[in-house]
C-alpha cells in the first residue's frame, strides 16, 4: 500500500503543532488563571489598607465600601471584639488576620487585617466573581497562541509542500526519460540528504545504458556472424544442386555438413550465452571431481579426432557450492577453446587442485597463447585473437565469463608455466571441510 510522504509529513508535524501549542496554552493558561487570583488577593489587602487608612463609620456592619466595585461585590467590613454583633453570619468575628475561603450560600474569599487602633478589618469577595474575573484575563493570555495554532499548521503544511517539490520534479523528470537512451538525473537543486539517491538511481541508469549499448552491439555482432555461415551455406547448397554427377554431390556435402556444424555450434553458444545472461545459479554441493570425469570424457572423441592428447589431473576432494550446469558451462568453454586452438599433436590438460581456501579448475594448453595486451578483451563476445587459427566465433571465453560471476567466482588467463601455451582459470572458494561432511 503506497503511502505519501508529504501527507505524512504534514499530519504529523501538524499534530505535533497542534499538541504542543495545547499543552503550552494549558500550562499558560494556568500560571495566567493563578497569577489572576494572586493579583486579586493582592487587591483585597489595597482595599483594607485604604479602609484602615480612613477608618470607615458603622464599624462591624458588613456594608460596601466606597472603595469597592459594586460590580464586583467587593464588601469592607469592620469586626467588632463582639461576635454577637458580626453580620453576616457566615463571617465569624474571631477570625485571625490574613486570608480565609468561607462558605455559605455563596463562597467568599475574606481578607482580614489588623488595624493600627486595635481593630480587624475583613474585606470580602464572592468567589464564583474572582473565578469569572480569573478565567477571562487567563483566556486573554491564552487567546493569541490559540490564533497562532490554524498559522503554524498552514505554514508547515506549505514548507514540507516546498521542500519536497525537488523530489517530484525527480520523479516527473524520471518519468519523462526516454526508454532508449535514459539520460541522468539533475542533482543541483536537491537536499543533501536525497543527493545520494539521485546519485544512485544515476549510476544505476548509467548501467543500464551501458547494457543496452552491449545488448544492441552483441544483436548486431550475433546478426553478422549469424550471416556469413548462413550464405556460406545458400552457396553450398546451390553447388550440391547443381552438381551433375553423385560423385560431385558427394565431393560438396563434406563442406555443406562442415558449415551446417559451425552454424549449429554458433548458435548454441548464443543461447548459451543468452541463458547465462539471464538465469539465476542455484548453489548446491557439487563434487567437481565427477564433473570433470564427464567433462573429458565428451571432449575425447574432438581430441582424438585432432590428434591432440587430452589429460586430467585431480587433486581430489574438491567440493564447491555451485550449480552443476554452470560450472559445467565455464569448463566446457574452456576445453573446447583449447582444443580448436591447439595444433594436431599439442595437447591439453584440465587440472583441479586447491589454494588455500580456493579451489581452482584450470584449462593448459599446448596452443599458440594470447597476447597480454589481448587477455582481457578475448572475453568481450565475438572478440578473436589476432593471428589465432581455428574456426572459433569469439564467444567461449565470454560465456566462461557470465557464468563464472554468477557463481561468484572469477576467470583469468595466463602463460603456460613450462612452455608455449595458455593457462585457463577458474577460482572459487571452496566448502570448508567441516561444511563438506
Amino acid at each position: 500500500m503506497s503511502r505519501s510522504l508529504e501527507r505524512h509529513l504534514s499530519r504529523t508535524l501538524a499534530l505535533a503543532i497542534v499538541v504542543a501549542g495545547l499543552l503550552a496554552g494549558a500550562v499558560s493558561f494556568g500560571f495566567a488563571y493563578v497569577e489572576a487570583q494572586e493579583f486579586q488577593d493582592d487587591t483585597l489587602q489595597q482595599i483594607a489598607v485604604l479602609a484602615d487608612a480612613k477608618r470607615l463609620p458603622d464599624a462591624g456592619r458588613a456594608v460596601p465600601s466606597a472603595d469597592s466595585d459594586p460590580e464586583e461585590k467587593v464588601l469592607v467590613m469592620h469586626l467588632p471584639p463582639d461576635p454577637g454583633t458580626v453580620s453576616p453570619a457566615w463571617l465569624p468575628a474571631a477570625l485571625p488576620p490574613g486570608f480565609h475561603t468561607l462558605g455559605g450560600d455563596d463562597r467568599w474569599r475574606v481578607f482580614v487585617r489588623q488595624t493600627r487602633a486595635g481593630t480587624r478589618i475583613a474585606v470580602a469577595q464572592e468567589t464564583q466573581v474572582r473565578d469569572e474575573m480569573a478565567i477571562f484575563s487567563a483566556l486573554r493570555t491564552l487567546a493569541p497562541l490559540l490564533l497562532l495554532l490554524p498559522l503554524l499548521v498552514w505554514l508547515t503544511v506549505r514548507i514540507v509542500r516546498t521542500e519536497l517539490a525537488p523530489v517530484k520534479s525527480l520523479a516527473q523528470n524520471l518519468d519523462e526519460q526516454p526508454a532508449r537512451r535514459p539520460q541522468p538525473l539533475p542533482d543541483g537543486d536537491v537536499p543533501d540528504e536525497i543527493a545520494p539517491f539521485v546519485r544512485a538511481i544515476n549510476r544505476l541508469l548509467a548501467r543500464i545504458t551501458e547494457l543496452m549499448s552491449e545488448q544492441r552491439r552483441f544483436i548486431a555482432d550475433a546478426a553478422h556472424e549469424l550471416r556469413s555461415p548462413l550464405t556460406a551455406l545458400s552457396l553450398q547448397a546451390q553447388n550440391l544442386e547443381n552438381a551433375g554427377s553423385p560423385a560431385a554431390m558427394r565431393e560438396r556435402v563434406g563442406p555443406l555438413r562442415a558449415g551446417i556444424e559451425r552454424a549449429r555450434r554458433l548458435t548454441e553458444q548464443l543461447l548459451s550465452l543468452a541463458r547465462s545472461q539471464a538465469a539465476v545459479a542455484t548453489s548446491t554441493r557439487l563434487e567437481v571431481s565427477q564433473l570433470a570425469q564427464e567433462l573429458i570424457e565428451d571432449a575425447l572423441p574432438l581430441a582424438q579426432a585432432r590428434g591432440i592428447d587430452l589429460g586430467l589431473e585431480d587433486e581430489g576432494g574438491i567440493v564447491l557450492a555451485a550449480d552443476a550446469a554452470t560450472l559445467q558451462l565455464i569448463a566446457k568453454n574452456a576445453l573446447d577453446n583449447a582444443l580448436r586452438y591447439t595444433p594436431a599433436g599439442g595437447e591439453v590438460t584440465l587440472r583441479l587442485h586447491s589454494e588455500d581456501d580456493d579451489a581452482l579448475i584450470e584449462v593448459i594448453d599446448s596452443g599458440p597463447g594470447i597476447a597480454e595486451a589481448e587477455r582481457e578483451r578475448v572475453f568481450s563476445p565475438f572478440y578473436r585473437s589476432e593471428g589465432a587459427g581455428g574456426e572459433g566465433s569469439g564467444l567461449g571465453l565470454a560465456i566462461a565469463r557470465d557464468a563464472a560471476q554468477r557463481l561468484g567466482g572469477t576467470v583469468s588467463l595466463h602463460d603456460r608455466p613450462d612452455g608455449p601455451g595458455l593457462l585457463f582459470r577458474y577460482r572459487q572458494r571452496r566448502i570448508a571441510p567441516q561444511a563438506a561432511e
